[in-house]
């Protein structure tokens, strides 16, 4: 599994389709197809430089913005429950670059630790209610 790095990665997986939302993350899928002939453009060099995606295959990027989630060990946490669940669900998803977005906080009066168990179990089970419903059909 590849992850998502640049700015026009995201963007360019941003401006695909949602294809799973849950309470708290949305998922977002560019077909590598789409992806790959959008080339990258510079400013300063106006010739096409290197493919967005030049390796086919799973491509899997995590945004966990501040707004919705305050402290850097949450945020860290919760990046690596996606990468840990993503992992898991590789095999069952299309080959197309998908990115994970967190698009609602927790609630901190229930998750009072920035790692607790009870907010990491919460997050994988909505990953994984998120990854499923991205695989049927």
């Amino acid at each position: 599994m590849q992850r998502l790095k640049t700015r026009s990665q995201f963007q360019a997986v941003l401006a695909g389709t949602t294809v799973a939302r849950t309470a708290h993350f949305a998922m977002h899928r560019a077909t590598l197809d789409v992806c790959v002939t959008r080339l990258h453009l510079t400013e300063s060099d106006p010739a096409p430089s290197k493919a967005l995606f030049g390796v086919a295959g799973v491509w899997l990027g995590a945004m966990v913005p501040k707004r919705w989630a305050k402290r850097a060990v949450t945020r860290s946490t919760i990046k690596r429950q996606i990468f840990e669940i993503g992992a898991a669900f590789e095999s069952k998803l299309p080959q197309a670059a998908h990115l994970i977005r967190l698009r609602g906080a927790f609630d901190r009066t229930r998750y009072k630790s920035a790692t607790s168990d009870d907010l990491k179990a919460a997050v994988r089970l909505e990953l994984q209610q998120l990854f499923a419903e991205a695989v049927t059909p």
